[in-house]
């Protein structure tokens, strides 16, 4: 099943403080694989757009899912949208975002896991308080639905 992350309003777009220290410590943003953070893309970029593959399975009457870019136990599955200063080839995270898949309407997930489109995701990156968005991710700050290919 194709996964598609868009996001939107990223924090070091705007003005201010939280801004401009995230411009100077050259922050990005990026999609977790296992333990690598990848497709990273910095702070005050206009968008950022990431599209990965996760494999879907039923079990015992319920659709789970898996991958490399899929964390967390059965039930409890999540993706993580993480932040970090880059320096060179380093990336060291200081925030993470979580994409519960729990939290998408089952009607939709089981959409996408027969083809019929493929499962998007979009939120804006920016906390109200102008930081990078973290902690668990719920609608409607972010909003779920099946997109063409």
């Amino acid at each position: 099943m194709l996964v598609r992350i868009e996001g939107v309003d990223l924090p070091g777009r705007g003005g201010g403080a939280e801004a401009a220290a995230l411009r100077l410590g050259n922050v990005h943003v990026g999609i977790q694989r296992r333990a690598e953070v990848v497709g990273r893309i910095r702070a005050d970029a206009s968008s950022a757009t990431w599209e990965l593959d996760v494999t879907t399975r039923e079990v015992d009457g319920l659709l789970d899912v898996s991958g490399p870019y899929v964390h967390g136990r059965p039930g409890a599955r999540f993706l993580y949208v993480s932040w970090g200063g880059v320096d060179g080839d380093e990336f060291a995270m200081f925030r993470r975002a979580k994409l519960m898949f729990g939290d998408i309407p089952g009607a939709l997930l089981r959409a996408a896991h027969a083809g019929e489109g493929v499962l998007t995701g979009r939120l804006g990156l920016t906390d109200p308080a102008g930081g990078p968005r973290c902690a668990r991710v719920r609608p409607p700050d972010i909003a779920w639905r099946l997109a063409e290919p």
